[in-house]
């Protein structure tokens, strides 16, 4: 099973970024820790950050032939305004699971709202790091139960 986990932008600054809110970790101790629980479960992980949004669309469409069978995404910032994130997941339709590190629900207005969340399997927001591996978890039993169906 291949996972793909995109993260957008200033999730490369994990560490330094407002670690009230997203703690001291880093991003690349984000990694390890996915990295370590897909390599226990038996999966293949890959990882894409970027602050450039037609870059996250380019990744998410070079998906659909690189072998990907799930998305773990936080869109970061374009969660709440990249129609084009949206509509390049619709196009490759690789289910895909939205996370978020903090409860963007008890933050301000505007990250209310989620262009991802029209597509997602899935949202999970609030649970910190934590949050990714629920996600790959999530991703790993719906991929094997869609396989086991055929």
């Amino acid at each position: 099973m291949e996972i793909l986990v995109i993260n957008g932008p200033n999730l490369n600054m994990l560490g330094t970024r407002e670690p009230d809110i997203y703690g001291s970790d880093t991003y690349e101790d984000l990694c390890n820790m996915i990295s370590e629980h897909c390599e226990k479960e038996g999966i293949n992980v890959s990882f894409f950050q970027s602050n450039h949004e037609g870059s996250i669309v380019d990744r998410i469409q070079e998906a659909l032939t690189d072998g990907t069978d799930g998305i773990v995404i936080n869109p970061a910032a374009y969660t709440h305004t990249s129609v084009a994130i949206l509509d390049a997941l619709k196009a490759v339709r690789i289910p895909t699971v939205e996370v978020h590190i903090s409860d963007v629900d008890e933050r301000e207005e505007f990250r209310k709202h989620s262009f991802v969340s029209l597509i997602a399997l899935e949202t999970i927001k609030g649970k910190g790091f934590e949050g990714y591996l629920m996600a790959v978890d999530f991703l790993k039993n719906y991929i094997a139960d869609e396989r086991s169906a055929d």
